[in-house]
């Protein structure tokens, strides 16, 4: 059962390292923020489209978490795609993927900060040692390069901590599909990214795409749409559900490892040290998944937050099944 979890945040993973190259070959084009909230815009649509045909209109009532719907959406898609298009202004691909691999260790800590959870002291060393391994891929072997990334580097520590929260807060509502929550947090965020948007090309910070520049970027867009912010997040917080947030956030160490291979396929050549890195990340990814197994026929811990109980997520719906019903 726990094999067949892993498949959704793998896939997520996979996707998303795909689509950092994609993206900054779109910068050239469209302004980080109308990227994203253009992208936003058709996803939310996908989405709306497919929870009224799954669970009908009463899907998309916040049955009175509204709040804390808007400020997750706003939080995670809002920050983290924002942050993450503007930091791709200022790095390559593969030094902004660095960062999301640093997603394990910051969703355990916010865990801890939030829920009080320690973080299994078995979980954490193989999210250090694939992040580790991540380095040697990136860094090759000198931390020289990532010395450059300043500014790049601040707004991917903000769209970490951001998504850190929003994998958090899907836990939360572990009684919900992972259909419903992506739609209605993803409307929240891209209200936000519009109204944000709007008032950037309203004071000239930036300027509204035309409709060459979108037509000129329409297969990156179309990939970042049905792809990154359809499929991968659907996967994303069903792998969530199924595996807890700490678990499933160690799979995005293979993202930077994903960005990394496209890169190669562009024509990059790259050198011992950093195969061993990927080696190292797989492997880490490889231990956690049979960590997981001996655990796989126990129940849900159930942990006090300022008196109230907080049940470790488990899954209670396949996006398969969603999608295909």
């Amino acid at each position: 059962m726990r094999s067949r979890a892993a498949a959704f945040p793998l896939l997520a993973a996979l996707s998303w390292g795909v689509m950092f190259p994609v993206l900054a070959s779109a910068l050239d084009r469209v302004d980080p923020l109308n990227l994203t909230t253009s992208r936003y815009l058709l996803a939310s649509v996908a989405l709306v489209a497919l929870l009224l045909l799954r669970e009908g209109r009463g899907g998309l009532r916040p049955a009175g978490r509204g709040v804390e719907l808007a400020v997750l959406g706003v939080v995670g898609f809002a920050g983290f795609n924002l942050l993450t298009n503007l930091a791709l202004e200022h790095a390559a691909p593969q030094q902004v993927a660095l960062f999301v691999a640093t997603t394990p260790l910051v969703t355990q800590l916010v865990r801890w900060a939030w829920d009080g959870v320690r973080p299994r002291p078995a979980l954490l060393a193989l999210s250090l040692v694939a992040l580790f391994g991540v380095g040697l891929v990136i860094t090759r072997g000198s931390l020289a390069g990532l010395g450059q990334f300043g500014l790049g580097g601040l707004m991917m520590i903000g769209a970490v901590v951001g998504w850190a929260i929003y994998t958090h807060g899907a836990g939360r509502f572990a009684g919900w599909s992972p259909l419903r929550y992506t739609t209605l947090t993803a409307l929240a965020g891209t209200i936000a990214m519009l109204a944000g948007s709007v008032a950037a090309d309203l004071v000239g910070v930036q300027h509204a795409p035309s409709a060459a520049d979108l037509v000129a970027v329409s297969p990156q867009l179309a990939y970042a749409v049905v792809v990154g912010a359809v499929i991968a997040v659907l996967a994303w917080n069903t792998g969530v559900q199924r595996l807890g947030a700490a678990n499933a956030a160690l799979f995005m160490n293979l993202v930077p490892v994903t960005t990394f291979a496209v890169q190669i396929a562009r024509g990059y050549r790259p050198g011992p040290v950093e195969l061993v890195g990927a080696g190292l990340t797989i492997a880490a990814l490889v231990a956690a998944n049979l960590v997981n197994r001996s655990r796989a026929g126990s129940s849900p811990r159930v942990v006090e937050r300022r008196g109230a109980a907080v049940t470790d997520p488990v899954a209670v719906v396949d996006p398969v099944a969603v999608v295909s019903r």
